[in-house]
């Protein structure tokens, strides 16, 4: 943010750019544009359209440099499903963006598993200095955490807001349990929206220090 003008590298019109920068300004009005994590807040009330989303999002172990640095490796970002993954924008960065979802189910039926959470064991070995995007599927952050809490996987960014009333709330508070940097909400709200928001603003936080 320069001069209260905000860039984004998903609005690629004028229009577009104009309408982000006056709905940024509102919203860093009300929710606080202090720190670096004001920004993530930012962006997940716009993608929301939810102001109480600003006091339920929980930042753990220095999440956002954690990001930063992820990106400037290049590091893999994976996304539950492909809501999640067509959402991230894909330039200003290095990173690939693969999705869970389809990559284990052959475990998932033998094991009777939800397909989210026997891609994320399926793919386990790639996850060391990964950035993870888990929006939807409680059963994936749980599956997740069970290899972080295992010493089996270690991603370097953890952005867990899965949304529902089944596990939902206790998958990412069990997130905040973790030494990974993660951000994640309090309670039963999460989505989509909230997870691409949050990588969205790392991506564009990166890409202004170039």
């Amino acid at each position: 943010m320069i001069e209260n003008v905000y860039r984004d590298l998903g609005s690629v019109t004028r229009e577009a750019q104009e309408i982000y920068n006056r709905s940024r300004s509102y919203i860093a009005s009300v929710v606080g544009n202090d720190t670096p994590e004001d920004r993530i807040r930012q962006r997940c009330v716009i993608a929301t359209g939810d102001v109480d989303l600003a006091d339920i999002l929980r930042f753990k172990n220095d999440p956002l440099n954690a990001g930063l640095e992820a990106l400037e490796r290049g590091a893999r970002i994976y996304a539950d499903i492909k809501m999640v993954e067509a959402g991230v924008v894909k330039k200003g960065h290095k990173s690939k963006v693969t999705i869970f979802l389809g990559k284990g189910d052959d475990i998932a039926e033998r094991e009777g598993i939800t397909r989210a959470s026997a891609g994320v064991m399926k793919l386990k070995d790639e996850l060391d200095g990964s950035i993870v995007l888990i929006g939807n599927a409680p059963s994936a952050l749980l599956t997740l955490c069970d290899l972080i809490e295992g010493g089996e996987a270690k991603p370097d960014l953890v952005i867990g807001v899965p949304v529902g009333f089944v596990n939902a709330a206790e998958s990412k508070e069990r997130l905040r349990r973790t030494d990974v940097p993660s951000i994640s909400v309090v309670g039963t709200r999460g989505g989509t929206p909230i997870a691409v928001a949050s990588m969205n603003e790392i991506i564009n936080m990166y890409q202004e220090n170039k």
